[in-house]
């Protein structure tokens, strides 16, 4: 298999963080992204992956996978589930957890780039992630990784730059990559709207992270 990257593009922050990784590790001519439109909510992502990835000159490709929507059950499929705000004590994990989410995206992923003859996937899961997603682990990450190779008789790499850093980190980190002017295409917003809410938690989280690295948020310059 080529050395070539796939990375899974959501239209978000940490994705378009991913990507900008993924072209100074790759170059590029040899990355290309996958969007998945999976019934959320939040659908102004779409709109923005294909923007982000425009701009950085990328191929992308878009799949549907309408399962999610379909059993439903989450605050990012499900609209009759409100999404919380950032101090909302659900207990347990939150309810925009989607469960399988990243495990289904990541095998699409894998049988896509199997096709294209691509060994390395990149995604932009953590696990500093303030709600502890079991699909955004370590361990979850590898063990996917290892039954990738098994089924699909491949040598994929599963790449997550982003794992072990804070979201002050990951800003930083776009400023490193030239990034950071991309970051106005990109959306955040459980609630899919623009200018973002800024009261749920992925805005919340957001506007931490540019805060502590002292760096403007484009999306609210622009």
């Amino acid at each position: 298999m080529a050395d070539k990257a796939l990375v899974v593009l959501s239209g978000g922050q940490d994705s378009t963080t991913c990507l900008y990784w993924a072209l100074a590790r790759f170059g590029g001519g040899s990355v290309e992204a996958v969007t998945f439109d999976y019934g959320q909510r939040h659908r102004v992502e779409l709109q923005c992956a294909a923007h982000v990835a425009g701009q950085a000159g990328v191929p992308q490709t878009v799949l549907p996978i309408d399962t999610f929507g379909a059993l439903g059950g989450n605050a990012l499929t499900d609209r009759d589930i409100a999404v919380p705000g950032f101090d909302a004590n659900e207990g347990g994990l939150p309810s925009t957890f989607v469960p399988g989410r990243n495990l289904v995206f990541l095998t699409f992923a894998a049988a896509l780039a199997w096709q294209k003859g691509i060994a390395h996937l990149v995604t932009g899961v953590a696990q500093t992630d303030y709600s502890g997603y079991p699909d955004c682990r370590r361990e979850t990450m590898d063990a996917l990784q290892r039954t990738l190779c098994l089924g699909m008789e491949a040598s994929f790499v599963i790449h997550t730059p982003l794992m072990q850093l804070t979201k002050q980190q990951t800003v930083e980190l776009a400023r490193d990559l030239g990034a950071i002017p991309a970051m106005a295409l990109t959306h955040t917003c459980y609630k899919g709207v623009r200018p973002p809410c800024g009261e749920c938690a992925a805005c919340v989280l957001r506007a931490k992270g540019f805060d502590a690295a002292g760096i403007p948020d484009p999306l609210l310059c622009a």
